[in-house]
């Protein structure tokens, strides 16, 4: 059963997808301050004896730092460098409440996408189109000019698409590399186990191997004692015989 704690958080995190899904102004600032506070409450629930699973706390931190990376992408002035910065933004994997049918931050993350796409579109196409209108009121530029003012752009789209495909190259190996990491350490986790097992099989072994041998040791000396007390007896009994009482 969940906490107090956790069910505030959830309840928390869940108006902060809301917020951060609803058209903004310069002037909102509850995002941010709920932001704060969700960060100071995961981690209170960290340090809480009632913490929800690892699994569950990793989905809150992914959550979490989600909108603050949200959050910084959006004091970026270029539209370039939102959506360079919104396209490394790791959105949640699972619904916070139970009537999502999608996870609030795939939401978010998509119309974020959309939106900054849309920014960028309109300023590479206003500053064409506002120098396009200088060029036609300037009687004195020339056709190779707007060629090389058009070029310009053309190029700034291209190295724009070259960025992303970069980035999301980078994407890929970095998954390809986490992958391989997670292999590894479970292929060393299986050998470590097995090596236990074998331990423990030698470690069996050898404790029945010295329990016999205690019992073997147990046995000899019982043997010898029985012996020892015998022969004392023998003797005493051979002595008194030999040399009877004196009168």
């Amino acid at each position: 059963m969940a906490s107090r704690l956790e069910i505030n958080f959830v309840r928390l995190l869940s108006r902060c997808e809301s917020i951060a899904s609803e058209k903004r102004g310069e002037a909102e600032w509850r995002l941010e301050k709920y932001v704060g506070a969700l960060e100071e409450m995961l981690v209170a629930l960290r340090k809480s004896p009632s913490k929800p699973t690892s699994e569950v706390l990793t989905e809150y931190t992914r959550k979490v730092d989600f909108l603050k990376g949200l959050l910084e992408a959006e004091k970026l002035s270029s539209p370039t460098e939102k959506a360079l910065a919104n396209q490394l933004l790791a959105p949640g994997r699972t619904p916070t409440i139970a009537n999502e049918r999608m996870p609030a931050t795939k939401t978010v993350h998509m119309q974020t996408k959309a939106r900054c796409t849309g920014e960028m579109r309109d300023e590479l196409l206003g500053t064409v189109v506002r120098e396009y209108k200088g060029l036609l009121l300037d009687e004195r530029q020339s056709a190779a000019e707007l060629d090389a003012v058009l070029q310009h752009h053309h190029n700034l789209q291209e190295k724009l698409a070259e960025d992303m495909l970069h980035l999301a190259r980078n994407l890929k190996n970095n998954t390809l590399a986490a992958q391989n990491i997670i292999r590894q350490d479970n292929q060393t986790l299986s050998q470590s186990m097995r090596q236990a097992d074998l331990n423990f099989e030698k470690l069996k072994t050898e404790s029945e191997r010295l329990e016999q041998h205690t019992k073997k040791s147990v046995n000899w000396l019982l043997w010898l004692m029985l012996i020892l007390v015998s022969f004392t007896f023998i003797s005493m009994i051979l002595f008194i015989r030999i040399f009877p009482r004196l009168r």
